[in-house]
């Protein structure tokens, strides 16, 4: 069962807000995808991610199922 995500009001300079919404858009992500990134990766550079953060999903489509068993393709 995944665990509920909490929700906050982040209030931001408008130019800092645009210039995220660009980088986010770089990179094929929404904006609040983004700022996670930059938090989670903040947090490992000085030693403070939880041990029991779940993991950022995976971008992109999830994996085709395949016909045969149900499982996603590989190709």
């Amino acid at each position: 069962m995944a665990t509920e995500r909490k929700k906050i009001l982040l209030r931001l300079d408008p130019s800092v807000h645009d210039a995220l919404a660009r980088w986010a858009g770089d990179e094929l992500r929404s904006t609040n995808a983004q700022i996670e990134f930059l938090l989670r990766r903040a947090l490992t550079d000085a030693g403070r991610m939880p041990g029991g953060a779940a993991r950022l999903p995976r971008r992109g489509r999830p994996p085709k199922e395949s016909p045969e068993n149900g499982s996603p393709d590989r190709d």
